[in-house]
């Protein structure tokens, strides 16, 4: 899908079009048979869950540690997943309401606040484009945050909702370069399916849309590292081959070849990995 004609002078570019463009384009790369992120299944948030945990624990100390709160703020996680960011920030503020799409995300989130006793978490099982703040929520919210799940399309008229509840800080986390999962695609899109991987939009663009609703944000380059372990490389073969699409022997090869040049070998896991880098975009609620 072809992006809007985009004129020479930076001012005639409308950059909420631009995101919608790269949103339609990214959706048409989905390859089919990937469910590997469809977040109403309970066994991928689990997955997800763990790595919240484990993998993600320096992303979210970096990110917690760089947030102003205490007991009495309020807080809105759009996106919240598993509870990747609520549960560790919930002991540290009054109350966060936690808006969430995914059956299995908000099922783990829930187990998780139950097991580690904690009360003051309130999900909303919808998408931040179906929230309607009058009904469904309780602004405002001394902080929103949105961490890697600006997926909507209309980037500009989300902003906006969240700016209308918020009374505080807005805090966006979204990618800046192609994270490493999206390199793999990117790299076997065309050898094994014969068409392209397009990459939605990026930092940059969510910056200057910004940018036109007169919102000067602040803008921190942040580390993003990926790591992928297994037990056996059987294990590591079945789980990209499911990701990936692979159905025929030819693409199996394909596949080989590829993950043989990444992977590698620590004590008895096998590890694939990658950086990349995202970004924090902060502002505050004009007065």
């Amino acid at each position: 899908m072809a992006e809007p004609a985009l004129s020479c002078e930076y001012g005639d570019i409308d950059w909420n079009e631009v995101w919608k463009a790269r949103q339609d384009q990214h959706e048409t790369a989905r390859i089919a048979l990937d469910t590997s992120h469809d977040w109403d299944k309970k066994e991928n948030a689990t997955r997800y869950a763990a790595q919240s945990v484990g993998e993600f624990e320096t992303r979210i100390r970096m990110t917690l540690d760089d947030l102003v709160v205490n007991s009495s703020t309020r807080v809105l996680d759009i996106g919240a997943g598993p509870g990747t960011l609520a549960i560790p920030l919930a002991p540290k503020v009054k109350e966060i309401t936690a808006v969430e799409p995914g059956a299995g995300m908000i099922i783990a989130l829930e187990e998780r606040a139950g097991k580690e006793g904690i009360n003051n978490i309130t999900c909303v099982r919808k998408t931040w484009e179906e929230v309607d703040p009058t009904r469904d929520i309780e602004g405002p919210y001394d902080l929103v945050i949105a961490s890697l799940s600006l997926t909507m399309h209309d980037i500009r008229e989300a902003i906006r909702k969240m700016d209308a509840v918020s009374r505080g800080e807005i805090c966006l986390y979204w990618f800046v370069d192609l994270p490493f999962w999206e390199r793999m695609y990117a790299d076997l899109m065309i050898p094994l399916h014969g068409r392209p991987y397009y990459s939605g939009p990026k930092a940059d663009c969510l910056w200057n849309v910004l940018y036109q609703e007169g919102i000067y944000a602040d803008v921190n380059m942040l580390p993003l590292d990926k790591e992928y372990r297994f037990s056996f490389r059987e294990e590591m073969s079945a789980f990209f081959k499911k990701r990936f699409g692979v159905t025929t022997p030819a693409q199996e090869r394909v596949l080989e070849n590829y993950l043989s040049g990444l992977a590698r070998t620590e004590g008895n896991d096998v590890v694939i990995s990658g950086t990349s880098t995202f970004a924090k975009i902060r502002w505050k609620k004009k007065s």
